[in-house]
């Protein structure tokens, strides 16, 4: 039996490409939730009145909405016992709590970019940051999305920047966050990680990890074209998570780097 699959939010513009994807896989789409005063499902897409009631018609759910509503969504999960891919970012730490409580019940997949070549810049930047002490290299990571985006500096970024403080042994609270300077900032901070956020247009996504040293500057970048990369990561989650017992998971266990 083909695998059923329900969207959350499914007329918005990740929506309809996850419903792209799922029917390209060959699974079943089992429908959708709708923003209140949103835009109308695709012709056809059976709807739901909630999220509840989309995970009981669904074998997984996947979730790229607003994060005011990741802890309703995650407490469905629990309460229905069924994966679910969230690929909400900007979420407060109370939100992120929720959701690993929330994985004491069921298998989460939880990431900030759902791109296989996003996880794999995470990888490689936790490597190169173990070779490349912060008392010598200093880490900045240089962000730039569309214009619509709400939060800054992106989850990506501060995936990659958490990737960096694993390299070092630390983690990015513990490291300290260089954002917004502007005016008289004083030196840098050694062994803090550097963010800086650029909105503009309709970029996709950018990213760039630099390592400055007195003597070199090394940079890792991804850029994604198309949004359609996140869709096929996410439900390839899907796909990887109805095996998988109750836990909080991220795209490293799904592409076997976990």
């Amino acid at each position: 039996m083909a695998l059923r699959i329900g969207i959350a939010g499914i007329a918005g513009r990740m929506g309809q490409l996850l419903a792209a994807e799922v029917a390209k896989v060959g699974a079943t789409l089992s429908g959708g939730t709708l923003r209140d005063g949103g835009k109308a499902a695709p012709h056809g897409t059976p709807v739901f009145p909630d999220i509840a009631a989309l995970f009981a018609a669904s074998d997984v759910v996947i979730d790229f909405t607003f994060a005011e509503t990741v802890p309703a969504h995650a407490a469905a999960a629990a309460a229905a016992g069924k994966p679910f891919i969230l690929g909400t970012t900007g979420l407060s730490a109370a939100q992120e709590a929720a959701v690993a409580e929330a994985a004491r019940a069921a298998p989460i997949v939880y990431a900030a970019n759902f791109s296989p070549g996003v996880n794999l810049v995470f990888a490689i930047a936790e490597k190169m940051a173990a070779a490349l002490p912060g008392e010598q290299y200093d880490a900045e990571i240089v962000e730039m999305h569309h214009r619509q985006k709400v939060d800054a500096p992106s989850g990506t970024a501060v995936a990659i920047g958490r990737a960096v403080a694993r390299g070092r042994g630390t983690t990015l609270e513990e490291a300290g966050i260089e954002s917004g300077r502007d005016g008289h900032t004083g030196p840098r901070g050694t062994g803090t990680i550097g963010f800086a956020a650029l909105r503009g247009g309709q970029v996709v996504g950018e990213h760039t990890l630099l390592f400055a040293a007195g003597t070199e500057h090394i940079a890792l970048t991804h850029r994604s074209f198309d949004r359609a990369a996140y869709a096929v990561g996410a439900v390839r989650a899907a796909h990887w998570a109805v095996s998988q017992p109750p836990g909080l998971y991220d795209m490293k266990h799904v592409l076997g780097m976990g």
